[in-house]
């Protein structure tokens, strides 16, 4: 798929979003595919970690709008679905360098990262409430355990964007860098010289904790979130984002 590129160096795959004419919007193939690329690299015992990253300058826009609006994004089995259920469940170091604007699923999939590298200059958002949606992929769990409850409600409760260096504070990213790509590299090269079993056991004891209801919490989200999209709030919602985009 040209829309994602999948490269292994050594004992690292790499995903990178590869759509920088339409801001690495993500569409239900490139889900789809990042989902089997994740399930296949969890079970090669030759790939010991996984970095997310994009060309171009922005990480992603969120859910490319069109492709979401024409099939149910959060049914169970979904390409997206898929996709959220393979970075939570996925076993090895999972990274991602991040740089510009992280929209929506752009700032929630990095909830489930062990390691992010962002730019100085890189917009987090979830607008899930200015489009008449709920949060998505457990990040209604896992934001408010990061940021607390008033700054997660903050967030949340009106759609701001936010900084990488309130992203750094609340603990979403792990640094802030010029060259979030070089450094996440650092970080990945690293990673993969440690003793394999003792990394992958270190990181289920790290997840452990809050993995069963991080799971329960999605299932709960994308239900609602189905229901959301359905409702004439969030219809009129789209058509008030689509038409300021089309002027």
């Amino acid at each position: 798929m040209t829309e994602v590129l999948s490269t292994l160096d050594g004992s690292v795959l790499t995903l990178t979003l590869n759509r920088p004419e339409k801001q690495n919007a993500i569409t239900r193939d490139m889900y789809q595919f990042m989902a089997n690329q994740l399930r296949e690299a969890n079970g090669d015992f030759g790939i010991r970690a996984a970095v997310i990253t994009h060309e171009g300058p922005h990480f992603t826009a969120g859910n490319d709008l069109y492709d979401f609006l024409n099939a149910p994004p959060l049914e169970p089995g979904s390409p997206v679905m898929q996709f959220l259920e393979q970075i939570h469940t996925f076993s090895k170091p999972l990274l991602a360098a991040v740089s510009g604007n992280a929209v929506g699923i752009g700032t929630t999939m990095l909830m489930h990262c062990d390691i992010v590298v962002a730019s100085p200059t890189t917009k987090f958002s979830m607008p899930f409430v200015n489009l008449g949606l709920v949060p998505e992929a457990g990040s209604s769990i896992l934001f408010p355990r990061l940021a607390g409850y008033q700054r997660a409600s903050q967030v949340f409760l009106t759609g701001d964007p936010f900084s990488s260096e309130f992203a750094k504070e609340v603990g979403l990213i792990a640094e802030v860098n010029e060259n979030p790509k070089a450094r996440i590299g650092e970080f990945a090269a690293k990673i993969v010289a440690q003793p394999p079993n003792a990394v992958i056991q270190t990181k289920a004891l790290l997840k452990s904790e809050m993995h069963d209801k991080v799971s329960a919490v999605m299932i709960a989200e994308g239900e609602l979130f189905q229901m959301a999209l359905q409702s004439d709030e969030a219809r009129e919602a789209f058509m008030n984002f689509l038409s300021k985009k089309g002027k």
